[in-house]
């Protein structure tokens, strides 16, 4: 997308919910771009060291400018999701729900391209056209096929202009529309046969992918896609300390955006963390006691969720102090997916794990109330 067609955020007539990576962040993109002196992969904003820096955190070379951490996981991973994109390769980033894909998917192509706007959402309805190239009808009526009368999708138009396309949740897209992309990351090419004519990509194009663990054997990929990927798995947050770093920093940023205040009782965050990690570990945190794990996937995007659903409530109905009764009902909602089977597992742990635990009364009687 040229400038001339990308809506500038900063003069937008009204402020927006939840800016674009590229705009939200755009001090700082600009901050490593200036003082950037590695080399930069044709097409690329910034150098694979100054993109590494932008997701992990860090300081801008020369300067006390500090860049926030976008995200939280193995220094390593991102370095080869990094490096992939500056071969021939596409990148998959796999994972369970939770694990940031999208989060790092945006980000990363909002330092590669200064654009993450590109982006196909995948789902069972998504048709070729979001692939390839759609029709303005009324004009290839009047006109016939032609250049002018076709709508380009955001691969072909990351193709043209040599930027970094998105595809979020490919398993969940038709296996006849996902092989649609094997010419294009093969060939680096997109037929137009209507016109006898091709888009080649120009340097700098690249795409990203993301899909879900728990979503193999919806629409399985081909073997022959798969190979036009590098894959990286996206892991859950290693430890407790970790993930409540990451439920914390996102919960101020969402807070922020909502217009609700910085979180105060950080007690409750750590709280949400540990019953989530030991549902879905099926083990206390001492290793003392095993548990049954509900069908809820239980990840770190939906503990997001159940905090910030309990700072809402607190802020607009008590004195914004987070409690536990502002995470209770969450929690229970966001565990009890099947009714017949996970309530039954919510309560075994209520009664075994945490009315016996020192400190948790409280939490244990907020839950009781939810039932």
């Amino acid at each position: 997308m040229t400038d001339t067609e990308r809506p500038d955020a900063a003069a937008s007539a009204h402020p927006v919910l939840r800016s674009h990576a590229e705009d939200a962040f755009a001090e700082e993109l600009e901050a490593l771009a200036a003082a950037d002196d590695h080399p930069r992969p044709t097409g690329w904003r910034l150098s694979p060291r100054a993109v590494s820096t932008y997701l992990l955190g860090g300081e801008v070379p020369g300067t006390r400018r500090v860049i926030t951490p976008k995200y939280v996981g193995p220094r390593r991973v991102v370095e080869v999701a990094i490096a992939t994109l500056a071969t021939d390769r596409a990148l998959l980033l796999l994972g369970v729900p939770g694990t940031a894909k999208t989060w790092l998917s945006e980000h990363l192509a909002a330092a590669v391209s200064g654009d993450s706007t590109l982006l196909v959402q995948g789902t069972a309805g998504t048709a070729e056209e979001a692939m390839r190239y759609g029709w303005n009808y009324a004009r290839l009526l009047s006109e016939g096929p032609s250049r002018a009368a076709m709508v380009p999708s955001p691969v072909m138009r990351a193709m043209g202009e040599g930027m970094t396309a998105r595809v979020e949740e490919l398993t969940r897209i038709p296996a006849d529309v996902q092989d649609t992309l094997i010419t294009v990351l093969s060939e680096k090419a997109l037929p137009i046969p209507e016109l006898g004519e091709e888009v080649q990509a120009s340097p700098g194009f690249n795409l990203i992918a993301t899909a879900n663990d728990r979503d193999r054997g919806v629409n399985e990929l081909s073997s022959a896609l798969r190979r036009r990927f590098n894959t990286v798995v996206l892991p859950l947050p290693e430890t407790e300390e970790a993930e409540v770093e990451i439920v914390s920093r996102r919960v101020q940023q969402l807070g922020s955006s909502l217009g609700l205040p910085a979180p105060k009782g950080a007690e409750e965050i750590h709280r949400v963390v540990r019953v989530f990690r030991e549902l879905r570990q099926g083990v206390t945190a001492d290793g003392s006691t095993k548990l049954k794990s509900p069908s809820a996937t239980l990840s770190t995007a939906e503990a997001i969720s159940v905090v910030t659903g309990g700072l809402a409530l607190c802020a607009h109905f008590s004195d914004g102090v987070l409690r536990a009764g502002d995470v209770a009902a969450g929690i229970r909602g966001a565990v009890v997916k099947d009714p017949s089977a996970d309530a039954q597992v919510w309560r075994e742990y209520l009664e075994s794990v945490v009315r016996e635990r020192d400190g948790w009364k409280d939490f244990y009687r907020a839950c009781r109330e939810t039932e």
